[in-house]
């Protein structure tokens, strides 16, 4: 009987952790340490965009970031001042480790002198990039 409490109890949590994490994968929201935090087009290695910069932290083997990729880029394609740069996690670990990247993708949305306006795990929804944008210009 024990048994069969530790299985509903572990399903149980399990459940409302995957449930957590798909509500909030994805999401473009503001911490509160971020809006502190500012990059430099030296420290990206590229120009920052004249209105926005989307920056991408990917890996090679992350499939979810080749689907993030094609979003950031049409985004930045539609919106004019707004560029789009992709860092290979594993190759910018000192960046990584300042700006707290736990996952990838993770997505960070900068204003034109490079502060973080807003950031996200996981894929984000074009609506969402759009509306991010909206706030950083």
């Amino acid at each position: 009987m024990n048994g069969l409490v530790v299985c509903v109890v572990v399903l149980a949590l399990a459940s409302a952790f995957g449930m957590l994490r798909a509500k909030r994968d994805g999401r473009l929201r503001v911490r509160a340490k971020d809006g502190v935090v500012g990059l430099s087009a030296a420290e990206l290695g590229v120009p920052l965009g004249e209105r926005a910069t989307l920056v991408q932290f990917s890996t090679a083997f992350c499939q979810p970031c080749r689907a993030t990729r094609r979003v950031l880029a049409e985004v930045a394609g539609m919106v004019d001042g707004v560029a789009h740069v992709e860092l290979d996690a594993e190759e910018r670990l000192e960046l990584v480790r300042r700006l707290d990247i736990l996952r990838t993708p993770t997505v960070l949305v900068l204003d034109a002198g490079g502060r973080v306006v807003r950031r996200a795990a996981g894929q984000p929804r074009r609506a969402d990039v759009i509306a991010a944008l909206g706030e950083a210009v």
